[in-house]
């Protein structure tokens, strides 16, 4: 790799070794940008607040980029893979030349190349190139202009995303300093979590002296006006150039939520005028993380989508320590858990395994933010806790890091916190904060009808209420552990043995106050719908699988080991009913496992819990070849802060977590070696010998060059390193048939 030097490395405290390869050669940034995918394309470092990319088509999508649209600008706030949440798009800096019109600058564009820590694209419309680069909290730019008096770079302080989730705009102010310098803040409410305002600063400094300046409010221009003040209008500035001698111009741009003189220290760290230092110095850092996956042997495609998979699963959350507008605090701090509903099943537990440190960072910061604010969140951007889609998920995440091993967080706290969320009502704010529904369910032992999501929330709360018990236990607090493990099986209370469909017997169904089963005509167990539908982006043939935390009794719901089994196979075998009239959330569809939306994550694995692992390999290495790809579309559904691509990247490496326990699922690993290096520097070595798109079963296995014979791994055992030995055939086996089961609750508490 050029220009890397040891003065940089040193600087960064990153080994030389780590760069022996660069792996973010691997790395497309651009895919799952398209079709609903929402991945972030633009410039950031590892869990970064600033994300630098460009916004287009009005600014209408959540990631800001979209595809065949025009360009109305580069902002320094986004969410990555958020769907319909939209949020950020804050601080925003484009180019222009000729005279200014604040009320149509929108460019079409050609030629977008994104790389780890660079982006790149043409605005056609003035003949200009933008280059952005980024580090933690300040963003780069470079235009490239023709020759020309009137080359333009400017900020607009009334530009933001609005889309579905509409953010609305509160205030702004801009202040030019110098012929070099311009600062002023944006002020924005609303968006995915009905947020008060938030205030975004920023501070920029260019390399060379504008010819002259100018300021605009509410779309009228003021030549030479050095300043607009916030009157709760729209306003901007701009420099204009002469770039006939002097075609290239530069702008540093600092951030923060704290105010412009923070902004100021934040543009700080862009040390150099060259964009490419910036950019290697990214490249650096990633990868430092990516280098913690080696693998060797199969397809270079695979290996694109995996390392593309892998750097989205390290960009959120993000880290705010330093920019806490909230309270005074030297606690982790971080931003941007958005949302954990989506990321406790895969993201998170991707960063335990390959970055604990930040794990408990992370872990740490949400139990700081519900000491200070009500609850722990369920999502959680701009300093504003909201919303709640389904349990109070913070529970897996400090469950997860507990079974793990994570240091830095003081349990007791989070016990705390977890109890809180179990025990208190939130009243009105049952859609920001904590469990909705809880005076049903903690008195009939399920939310009821009467309240929205009564059955998604009933299963959620179950498997939340196994989290508490497991930390409970695990600190010694046994009276704890005894209620919660009790209330875990509360999902049964909405257990009605009665439902039929396709032939199967006993699904997840809504139930009333007083006891009765709901009963409409509309209702079936295809219904699906959002906040207001008794499955939250989900229905019951899938919901009624999910019960991560005791296996075992589901399995015997559902009439024992074969009826499972059929019943697991018909869902991934059967097309969704095409005549119905319920609407699927989404449509990316394995038979009818919606592979494109979270709550069908773990159902793959499912099998596990029978023995049959050669069914998981099946399904899985179907979804891998079929729903992900190197393209912009490439990812089955919202990326959601990483987690379309951890759950590739964990399945392509052979295993998949059950979040909150200290299990993972053995699958089908795709590639003939991978060197799996943890934060301690111990080394699991997996191979796979003659693994190909054909030989996806595995035959035999060996941990340690001791015989396998069980389809689950534990934590523990992976962390430790050694070696991990697969030998793969091309038809089903019986391997791991008579093994150990993975744990459930039932193998530990008789209720």
């Amino acid at each position: 790799m050029k220009k890397i030097t040891l003065a940089i490395i040193g600087l960064m405290g990153l080994s030389v070794a780590a760069f022996a390869e660069d792996y973010t050669k691997y790395v497309d940034p651009m895919i799952g940008a398209d079709n609903g995918g929402y991945a972030f394309p633009g410039a950031t470092l590892p869990y970064g607040m600033v994300k630098l990319g460009p916004d287009c088509n009005n600014l209408t999508e959540n990631a800001g980029w979209q595809v065949n649209t025009p360009v109305v600008g580069f902002t320094h706030t986004h969410l990555n893979g958020s769907g319909g949440g939209c949020k950020y798009g804050n601080i925003s800096f484009m180019a222009s030349t000729g005279e200014m019109n604040p009320a149509d600058y929108a460019s079409a564009y050609s030629d977008p190349v994104a790389k780890v820590g660079l982006f790149s694209i043409n605005l056609d419309r003035y003949g200009v190139k933008a280059r952005l680069s980024a580090t933690r909290h300040a963003g780069f730019h470079e235009y490239i202009f023709p020759e020309t008096d009137k080359a333009n770079v400017f900020v607009d302080l009334g530009k933001f995303l609005a889309s579905i989730e509409i953010q609305e705009f509160v205030g702004s102010e801009v202040t030019v300093l110098s012929d070099t310098e311009i600062q002023g803040y944006q002020r924005i409410r609303g968006g995915w979590n009905y947020s008060e305002a938030y205030t975004v600063y920023f501070y920029a400094k260019f390399d060379t002296p504008c010819e002259s300046f100018g300021t605009w409010k509410d779309g009228k221009l003021y030549p030479g006006k050095a300043s607009q003040s916030d009157e709760n209008t729209k306003c901007g500035a701009y420099f204009t150039f002469n770039t006939k001698g002097h075609k290239t111009i530069r702008a540093k741009v600092g951030i923060s939520y704290m105010g412009c003189n923070k902004a100021r220290e934040n543009a700080a760290e862009i040390t150099s005028w060259d964009i490419e230092d910036t950019h290697m110095a990214a490249v650096n850092e990633w990868n430092d993380i990516l280098s913690q996956v080696a693998l060797e042997g199969g397809d270079e495609t695979v290996k694109k989508i995996f390392y593309s998979s892998f750097y989205r699963v390290f960009m959120q959350p993000s880290d705010y320590i330093g920019e806490n507008p909230k309270w005074i605090s030297d606690e982790p701090y971080y931003g941007d858990y958005h949302a954990i509903w989506d990321t406790f099943r895969a993201t998170h537990p991707m960063i335990n395994l390959f970055r604990p440190t930040r794990g408990g960072e992370m872990v740490q910061s949400l139990v700081n933010i519900a000491e200070h604010d009500k609850f722990l969140p369920d999502a959680r951007t701009s300093h504003w806790s909201g919303r709640t889609q389904g349990g109070s998920n913070a529970d897996m995440l400090i469950a997860d890091a507990f079974v793990k091993g994570v240091k830095g967080i003081d349990y007791e706290a989070a016990l705390k916190c977890m109890l809180k969320s179990a025990t208190v009502y939130p009243g009105d704010d049952e859609r920001q904060y904590g469990r909705g529904g809880l005076p049903d369910y903690n008195s009939i032992g399920y939310v009821s009808a009467e309240y929205e999501r009564g059955c998604s929330r009933t299963f959620e709360f179950s498997a939340n209420d196994y989290a508490i018990a497991t930390v409970a236990k695990g600190l010694g607090h046994n009276d704890i552990y005894e209620k919660y493990a009790e209330k875990s099986h509360s999902w049964e209370n909405l257990w009605n043995p009665d439902i039929e469909s396709m032939g199967f017997k006993g699904f997840a169904w809504p139930r009333h106050r007083d006891g009765s089963w709901l009963e409409d005509p509309n209702f079936t167990v295809f219904s699906s719908g959002s906040f207001e539908h008794q499955f939250y982006e989900t229905f019951s043939w899938e919901m009624s699988f999910y019960v991560p935390h005791d296996m075992k009794t589901l399995v015997e719901k559902m009439g024992g080991v074969d009826e499972f089994t059929k019943r697991l196979d018909h869902y991934f075998n059967t097309p969704f009913p095409t005549k119905t009239d319920e609407l699927l959330f989404y449509t990316k569809l394995v038979g009818m496992c919606q592979i494109s939306n979270e709550p069908c994550f773990l159902a793959p694995s499912l099998y596990a819990y029978v023995g049959q692992p050669y069914k998981t390999a099946k399904i899985v290495r179907q979804i891998l070849r079929d729903m992900y790809w190197a393209g912009g579309d490439g990812v089955p559904g919202n990326d959601d802060s990483g987690s379309m691509g951890a759950w590739y990247a964990f399945h392509t490496l052979g295993f998949y977590p059950n979040a909150g326990q200290d299990v993972y699922l053995i699958s089908s690993p795709v590639f003939p070696k991978a060197t799996l290096t943890f934060e301690d520097g111990k080394q699991l070595v997996i191979t796979a010998k003659k693994a190909s798109d054909k030989n996806i079963y595995i035959k035999s296995a060996k941990l340690n060059g001791q015989p396998l014979d069980r389809c689950w791994l534990r934590h523990s055992e992976l962390v430790a390193g050694g070696t991990l030995e697969f030998e793969m055939t091309s038809k089903p086996t019986d391997w791991a048939k008579d093994g150990i089961l993975p744990p459930s609750l039932s193998d530990e508490y008789n209720k």
